[in-house]
């Protein structure tokens, strides 16, 4: 038999019929008429090859193969209710679920604190798994599922199959060592530019909004260390008289690991938008279009580093 061209509605009327033992009881569960019942009946009994149930008395009883039906009916309508149809619901205080998050080493020490905090408070069994990933290879890991969110900066993301929601603007800070003599002078564009920098290039990033302002501008500096990497940034500005210009999330960060000082570009600096990323894939997915709205509650129109971290 072809189940393609089965009726799979005539399933839940056997179903019924071999629970309430008589059409007219049946007719009344499913709120069917008895007419409509007792054809489901028929075309049953045409398709089976068997009569299914047969009168008994006032009743009807099923037949062997009605009986041996009974229990694989039921199991297969209970998957239905229960892992099919109900498997669109997501509570997040029973779930379990696995969620994997995109975003830089720096973003986790920016976002991860305040997120993991309402995760033990709300959805105590949810776990998260952070990758950070090239551009090209976090859009393909979104479009295979691989990542259900990318949270931070990521322009490549920003068309194509992908949504995004904004949750807030990022400014730029300056670091330099505490007690930096350029600190004491007028703080000018030719001061910033006489001094040497450590550049952080990482493609893809929001380093390349500061680079391209730069480059707007016809502001040409000095770069005495050009790294791929944040992490040993202020041990070298703490230790010399170069200065590097990050994200301000990462220089109040820095601050708290080294003897810095944090201060505003003595010119306009451009603002790094900071967004959560999802693929229309994952749109509709009830466990991810929780984590979007937590995340939302969490952080937008709230940069996280002024007032908690500065």
């Amino acid at each position: 038999m072809d189940y393609r061209r089965f009726d799979l509605n005539l399933l839940v009327v056997l179903d019924a019929l071999l629970e309430e033992s008589g059409v007219h009881a049946t007719a009344r569960r499913l709120g069917m008429s008895q007419p409509n019942v007792s054809f489901a009946l028929a075309k049953l009994r045409r398709t089976m090859g068997d009569q299914l149930l047969v009168r008994d008395g006032a009743g009807m009883r099923p037949t062997a193969l009605g009986e041996a039906l009974r229990e694989p009916l039921r199991r297969l309508l209970h998957g239905v209710e229960h892992e099919i149809l109900a498997g669109r619901d997501f509570d997040p205080a029973t779930a379990s679920r696995r969620f994997v998050l995109s975003t830089s080493d720096i973003g986790e020490l920016v976002f991860l604190p305040r997120l993991m905090q309402e995760l033990e408070r709300c959805a105590p069994h949810v776990t998260l798994e952070c990758r950070s990933l090239r551009p090209a290879e976090l859009s393909r890991a979104m479009g295979d599922g691989a990542v259900d969110l990318a949270l931070g900066y990521f322009p490549d993301l920003g068309e194509g199959p992908f949504m995004t929601q904004k949750l807030f603007d990022h400014p730029f800070t300056c670091i330099a060592r505490s007690g930096h003599p350029a600190l004491d002078a007028p703080w000018t564009a030719q001061a910033f530019l006489a001094l040497g920098h450590i550049v952080v290039s990482q493609s893809g990033r929001s380093q390349e909004l500061f680079e391209a302002q730069l480059e707007r501008m016809g502001l040409r500096r000095r770069v005495a260390l050009q790294s791929p990497h944040f992490m040993s940034v202020p041990l070298l500005v703490a230790g010399s008289d170069l200065i590097s210009t990050v994200p301000k999330a990462v220089g109040a960060l820095f601050a708290r690991m080294a003897p810095l000082v944090l201060v505003d570009p003595p010119f306009e600096a451009p603002l790094i938008n900071i967004q959560q990323y999802w693929h229309l894939r994952v749109q509709d997915d009830p466990g991810v279009v929780w984590l979007r709205s937590l995340i939302a509650r969490l952080f937008l129109g709230r940069d996280p580093t002024p007032e908690d971290m500065v």
